[in-house]
């Protein structure tokens, strides 16, 4: 009984132990903070498609077209003007041969001296010799019957000057055609002697009188002669008509005859290679513009263009020119630049036509018709 008693008290003894262990373990079990739960995140709701609002439109002012500046046409300077500045010119360059043979006639005694001095002044102003042998007979001739005072002297001289360089040769351009066709000039010359500028004179001239002009660029074997050509087309509201670097001639020229008859033109101006390389090839060249203008319309006026500055020179290339085309007129150009004014009598004996237009120097209008009468004037002062 005793035993049984012991056994019951052990037992209770060792359960409350147990307790009390149980307790004590858990009281000292670290106790895990407990993680909280991550937050319910609705599902992102699914983007709606971004609306562009249209950009406003940009407005681009329209850039008004700026038409290329039309060339200011000019208007070229009348005949009676160029005449005036042709005698100013003249007076200037050309006055000492005047003033040397005034003061060789105006001696007390003309003797052989005098008159040797006489044929020596006229020779070197490049009068040639039969021009001077003529001029010299004549003034002898009549000084001896009328007298040699001063007023007399001069008034003889003047006569006889006009005379020598031809006060009856018809100098007019002939720049008109027939049956209501156009003119046309055709000019020739030597590159250098200022042939190109002088077609854009010419021109000039014509418009001043109220023409209506076409220029012909055939010179094109060189470009800047083709350039230079429209320039002066250009400046006075005349139709220029060119063809490629080295395209032939004679086609430029065709074309631009054509074009004259199409819009009727009064005058159409061809400026012609001035390639003296040989006669032969020069004769083909020239030959074969004429021949090929002729098919629509006669030429009716041939210049030649030539430097009144180199002399005996420029009396060669008229003899070529002249051999190789019908030249019916001289221009001579830079007269004003030269002191041996003789060379106008030269080279109208030489060829047989009058000089119709001398160059005065560089200006636009620097191209007046040549008057015997002016001219003398100019030599006398």
């Amino acid at each position: 009984m005793l035993v049984t008693l012991i056994v019951i008290i052990a037992v209770v003894l060792l359960a409350a132990v147990a307790t009390t262990a149980g307790l004590v373990t858990r009281s000292r079990r670290t106790k895990v903070p407990t993680r909280p739960a991550p937050p319910v995140v609705a599902p992102p709701k699914e983007a709606e498609p971004r609306v562009e609002e249209p950009a406003a439109p940009v407005v681009v002012e329209p850039v008004p077209e700026v038409e290329p500046e039309a060339p200011v046409v000019e208007k070229p300077e009348s005949t009676a003007s160029r005449l005036v500045r042709l005698r100013q010119r003249l007076a200037g360059s050309q006055s000492a041969l005047g003033r040397g043979l005034l003061a060789l006639l105006s001696r007390d005694r003309l003797d052989e001296d005098t008159w040797e001095d006489i044929e020596d002044l006229l020779l070197t102003a490049d009068v040639g010799v039969a021009p001077t042998q003529e001029l010299v007979e004549r003034l002898r001739t009549r000084l001896r019957v009328e007298g040699a005072d001063a007023g007399d002297v001069r008034s003889v001289l003047r006569e006889e000057l006009v005379h020598l360089v031809g006060s009856d040769l018809d100098r007019r351009l002939q720049v008109s055609g027939a049956d209501g066709r156009p003119g046309v000039v055709l000019v020739v010359g030597v590159n250098g002697t200022g042939k190109t500028t002088t077609v854009g004179k010419i021109a000039r001239i014509l418009v001043a009188e109220d023409r209506s002009v076409v220029l012909g660029a055939a010179d094109t074997f060189r470009a800047a002669a083709s350039e230079q050509l429209t320039t002066w087309g250009e400046r006075v509201g005349v139709d220029v008509v060119r063809g490629p670097e080295g395209s032939d001639p004679a086609s430029v020229a065709f074309d631009a005859v054509k074009e004259g008859i199409d819009t009727g033109a009064d005058t159409v101006i061809v400026d012609t290679a001035g390639r003296l390389q040989n006669k032969a090839g020069l004769m083909d060249e020239l030959g074969k513009v004429k021949r090929v203008i002729e098919k629509q319309t006669p030429v009716s006026e041939v210049l030649l263009v030539l430097d009144a500055t180199t002399g005996q020179n420029g009396l060669i290339q008229a003899r070529v020119f002249g051999e190789v085309v019908d030249v019916t007129g001289i221009v001579l150009t830079k007269l004003d630049g030269s002191a041996k004014g003789g060379i106008v009598v030269q080279v109208q004996r030489e060829l047989g036509v009058p000089v119709k237009l001398v160059g005065l120097g560089e200006g636009a209008d620097d191209l007046a018709p040549f008057s015997p009468e002016a001219f003398v004037d100019a030599l006398l002062g």
